[in-house]
């Protein structure tokens, strides 16, 4: 069930190059979007969830996403659950992947890349996700596939993120602070 999300925290994107979580797996891209606990989108979530359980397991689905939520196999989860990275403590989270390249966009709809330095992780995005049931051999789950992400605004970055901007430099071009560069 396909879910739009607006103006969230973007954490650990992996939007260009695909990465293997913890090195195990195949290699996917993906992305956790930050959510205040009054952000309008969880509602969406938690329908979808409901949602995609009923359809999945009929009149069992409220026990087994119980016993889901308890195992941590939802994809939303309590930021507490990360309290050691900046903007995790006291909000929720949604993490999402992909084996497929999702779509990455501007504020205009035009394409973005890598080397565009954004969106970066701590900037705010919209996101689309598409929420679905597991259950198969490798057990059951409630996970997101990500579908794209639209750069919206910036954000404080979080360690190791964002790019240099023209005001982080001094203008050397004249005069003697140029002489002393040689």
């Amino acid at each position: 069930m396909k879910v739009k999300l607006s103006n969230v925290r973007l954490a650990f994107p992996a939007l260009f190059e695909p990465k293997a979580v913890n090195g195990e797996g195949d290699p996917r891209f993906s992305a956790a979007f930050i959510l205040t606990p009054d952000h309008p989108g969880l509602k969406d979530i938690e329908a979808a969830i409901a949602q995609v359980a009923k359809e999945k397991w009929g009149p069992k689905a409220e026990g087994i996403l119980k016993s889901l939520r308890t195992g941590l196999k939802i994809c939303l989860h309590d930021g507490d659950e990360k309290a050691e990275y900046e903007g995790y403590p006291g909000n929720k989270f949604v993490s999402a992947s992909n084996k497929a390249r999702p779509l990455v966009i501007d504020r205009d709809r035009s394409a973005l890349t890598a080397a565009d330095g954004r969106p970066y992780a701590g900037c705010y995005v919209n996101a689309t996700i598409d929420i679905w049931a597991m259950d198969n051999n490798f057990g059951k789950r409630i996970n997101a596939s990500l579908g794209g992400v639209q750069f919206c605004r910036d954000g404080d970055a979080f360690a190791g993120g964002g790019v240099a901007t023209e005001d982080d430099f001094d203008d050397v071009s004249e005069g003697a602070d140029a002489e002393s560069l040689i």
